[in-house]
């Protein structure tokens, strides 16, 4: 395990690797909201948690700060729970693991968790230290952001007082975001029937993996491959041009993720292994060639494996491969008022056989635009229910739409530029943060959101860049420091 301590900003990284140490996988995040009320015991600050579990920590203005308005600084405690499947590691119980490679630092074969560990981190310096300047502030802690904004929607008015809002769950340093993307999810279910497997017949078992995977927000438009529309398109082509019985098809594992591995196990008459083999070899090398660039690890394998002793009916076979064939993934619109950013996308998440009669699969859709949000999700509806699925859609959560003349971020700009000698980048982001939610709570909250450089968020490649964390500490700093006096 490699020490953090040495890094730098010091007070930072000493925090990130405490919160290493402490489980948080979403809607399991009781051990670190003790470990939150320890700290604020620890250090004399006053603290409460809804009935949720969101935690508000209250520091006291430093001395000539006292009449700075109060500033809440939020961050999310849970963490995607991602793993490789050669990594025997328990989410619940075990500390992350952190390996510091050249400039970055990541986890053993895991998710890191700085996204929103760091942000966390970032919080706890602030709130244990007794050097910097600043205003009144409050730190939010929210639970359960990654798989349903739990803490967001639950949040009362009047949980914490301050107007002035700093997310700190963005993970691009150099810039500033004021605007996010709203999201849904759409869960279709089909029910099938076992049927007992046909004699003379022999089975193949196919994996993708090593695929990048990734944030089905911020990374949608990087054009990484989807393990499960790889694994589709070959059963599709093998179903219709040879004739198969498929047994168990299943990828993917968190909405907000983009799937990075897929497994199937079918069955063929026993004349047709070698040629299903060789067609095999040749779609492998396709998709190889077509993502040669964005997906340079992609493995693809195919072997004789024992025979199951059932097969799903033809029939639910025949929707669900059509089905998860038409679902749309990816990019469905650009942004015409921001150029670069996505507007409206789809995300084909998870295939899970959730019981011995049930095939569920999750998509979820985001959008900037509402309209296009609500259309996404009809689109994607529409596929399933025609495929005779039975479809459910989240209530979702709001985007955030963007306050160019916003005052907080007037400040920050100013702030940046005096540290680095240059303007932040100031857009919006396609992922979802819980600022949406907030303002529905509090109208008259002014927002950004900032972070350090991550990479790979969602996935077991997940890394913070180490140089940008001092950056983000220090700007953090400096915007508390001229934050406005109250009237």
């Amino acid at each position: 395990m490699a020490s953090l301590n040495k890094l730098k900003p010091t007070e930072v990284f000493q925090q990130f690797e405490e919160i290493l140490k402490v489980p948080r996988p979403s809607k399991k995040e009781g051990k670190i909201i003790m470990f939150l009320l320890d700290f604020a015991k620890k250090h004399n600050l006053k603290v409460k948690k809804d009935s949720v579990g969101n935690v508000l920590i209250l520091k006291p203005a430093t001395k000539g700060y006292e009449k700075k308005q109060t500033v809440v600084l939020q961050s999310h405690i849970d963490m995607v729970c991602e793993k490789n499947n050669n990594i025997k590691h328990d989410f619940d119980k075990d500390s992350i693991i952190p390996v510091i490679d050249k400039e970055w630092v990541k986890a053993k074969g895991t998710t890191l968790g700085a996204d929103d560990g760091i942000g966390i981190a970032a919080q706890l310096a602030l709130l244990a230290s007794k050097k910097n300047q600043h205003g009144k502030i409050e730190c939010l802690f929210t639970v359960d952001e990654e798989t349903g904004l739990t803490g967001a929607f639950a949040l009362k008015p009047g949980f914490f007082t301050g107007k002035t809002l700093l997310n700190l769950d963005s993970e691009d340093e150099g810039e500033l975001f004021i605007g996010c993307a709203g999201g849904k999810d759409t869960v279709a279910a089909l029910k099938y029937t076992n049927k007992k497997t046909p004699g003379k017949q022999v089975a193949l078992k196919i994996l993708v993996s090593g695929l990048t995977g990734g944030h089905s927000g911020d990374d949608i438009h990087k054009g990484f491959a989807n393990a499960l529309k790889i694994l589709t398109r070959f059963l599709w082509f093998v179903n219709q041009n040879y004739g198969l019985r498929l047994s168990k098809f299943e990828g993917g594992n968190l909405r907000n993720a983009i799937a990075r591995e897929a497994s199937a196990t079918f069955v063929v008459t026993s004349k047709l292994p070698r040629k299903i083999i060789q067609e095999f070899e040749k779609f492998s090398a396709n998709i190889k060639s077509e993502f040669s660039v964005t997906e340079p690890n992609i493995t693809l394998t195919i072997e004789l494996c024992d025979k199951p002793q059932n097969v799903i009916d033809k029939k639910s076979q025949f929707r669900l491969l059509n089905a998860l064939y038409g679902c749309p993934h990816g990019v469905i619109a650009w942004s015409q008022e921001m150029p670069g950013l996505v507007e409206t996308s789809t995300n084909l998440a998870s295939i899970k056989f959730i019981s011995k009669n049930k095939i569920e699969v999750t998509t979820s859709q985001r959008s900037s635009v509402e309209s296009a949000k609500n259309d996404i999700v009809n689109m994607v509806s529409s596929i399933f229910i025609l495929a005779g699925f039975n479809v459910k859609n989240s209530d979702g959560y709001p985007g955030w739409k963007p306050n160019t003349n916003s005052k907080i971020l007037n400040i920050s700009k100013t702030a940046y530029n005096k540290l680095f000698g240059k303007y932040p980048i100031v857009r919006a982001i396609h992922a979802g943060l819980e600022c949406g939610l907030f303002l529905e709570k509090y109208p008259k909250l002014d927002m950004i959101s900032f972070g350090p450089t991550l990479r790979g968020v969602h996935s077991p490649s997940e890394r913070l860049q180490i140089s940008t964390v001092q950056k983000f500490w220090d700007l953090l700093l400096e915007i508390l420091k001229n934050v406005p006096s109250t009237k």
